[in-house]
């Protein structure tokens, strides 16, 4: 059994919010998926997860195992609008969690990342306006939109200019969400993730996070392998972005909002592979040139501000970085064969 969970309480407000409601997170499988099923089975929530389980998007059925018996999970895909209406009926609250998390898949296959980051979107919005408009809905969208900073810490003000297909798609989606909520009182509230980590993430590969194979070859014996080294992240624990999803769930006023989360610590690639050894006890680095494919995507530093999410709801980060990286890494050395 995986145990992972730090001592993490939900704001005060959001934590009395759930007994008994109808809850379907989609992608729930997956890394955030699965942890906002853990967290919600704990509150007294009625859970069902869809994840379609494709090999190449995350999902993972022992990211569920300390909850199986106690949710239900419907194998299908948010591009299947069948599937999905008797799966919308009666539903108290969706987490819109399902995606292509890839940008260089975005750029390799940009019909299927325009299919289920932004066509899908759209069948499900529109089957929730006719089946259950009074359903609540957090979209998780991404950083990736804004791209290349024009100022730091990046505010929702920043302009708006992807650098890859992936991020366009995700803004399409954002702007459906909005349409629908002004026009069909749809209630939806946005929050665009930075570098989420934490145990249950992808590892075997860099789709999801590139620290994710950072542990992989740090539990292998492997040199960790950073691109350039200097560009500056923020990065929020997966437990501290749960709080963030309840809340925005829970409180009506970020009905209609699209809001950043970020953290106050700004770190450099090469610091956080120097932490991540220390924390391990052993390993290595190697700096290389960024690959010219990577290179045309990349976006330099890049850190938000969660000012405008916490004045209205008061959630802020809480677990420090160094935290996050120790119960990660102890969690994949326990669990690695699950992931790999």
């Amino acid at each position: 059994m995986p145990t992972s969970s730090p001592q993490v309480t939900p704001l005060d407000t959001a934590s009395e919010s759930w007994q008994g409601k109808n809850i379907l997170i989609t992608g729930g499988a997956g890394f955030i998926g699965s942890t906002l099923a853990l967290r919600l089975v704990g509150l007294g929530g009625r859970v069902t997860v869809i994840d379609s389980l494709v090999p190449e998007y995350g999902g993972n059925l022992f990211n569920l195992q300390e909850c199986e018996d106690h949710i239900r999970i419907n194998y299908s895909d948010i591009r299947d609008t069948f599937s999905l209406k008797p799966l919308l009926t009666g539903v108290d609250y969706l987490f819109n969690l399902a995606g292509q998390t890839s940008h260089m898949d975005s750029m390799s296959d940009p019909h299927t990342d325009l299919n289920i980051n932004c066509a899908a979107q759209l069948n499900l919005l529109e089957t929730c306006r006719r089946i259950n408009p009074t359903i609540r809905i957090v979209f998780a969208s991404t950083r990736q939109i804004y791209g290349r900073p024009h100022y730091l810490p990046v505010d929702e003000n920043h302009p708006i200019s992807p650098v890859d297909i992936n991020g366009i798609h995700k803004y399409a989606a954002e702007q459906y969400y909005r349409l629908y909520h002004d026009l069909y009182g749809i209630r939806s509230c946005i929050l665009r993730l930075t570098n989420t980590i934490g145990p249950r993430m992808r590892i075997k590969d860099a789709r999801q996070t590139f620290v994710g194979i950072w542990i992989k070859r740090l539990l292998e014996g492997d040199p960790i392998e950073v691109w350039g080294g200097e560009q500056l992240r923020d990065f929020n624990d997966v437990e501290d972005v749960i709080n963030a999803l309840l809340t925005a769930a829970w409180d009506e006023r970020t009905y209609g909002h699209v809001f950043n989360l970020g953290s106050e610590k700004r770190i450099s690639l090469r610091e956080l592979a120097e932490s991540m050894i220390s924390l391990h006890g052993t390993g290595d680095l190697v700096i290389k040139d960024y690959p010219e494919d990577r290179r045309k995507i990349d976006i330099g530093d890049y850190y938000s501000s969660h000012d405008k999410f916490t004045g209205m709801t008061g959630w802020s980060p809480r677990i420090p970085l160094d935290q996050t990286l120790e119960r990660t890494i102890a969690f994949y050395a326990l669990n690695q064969r699950h992931y790999v």
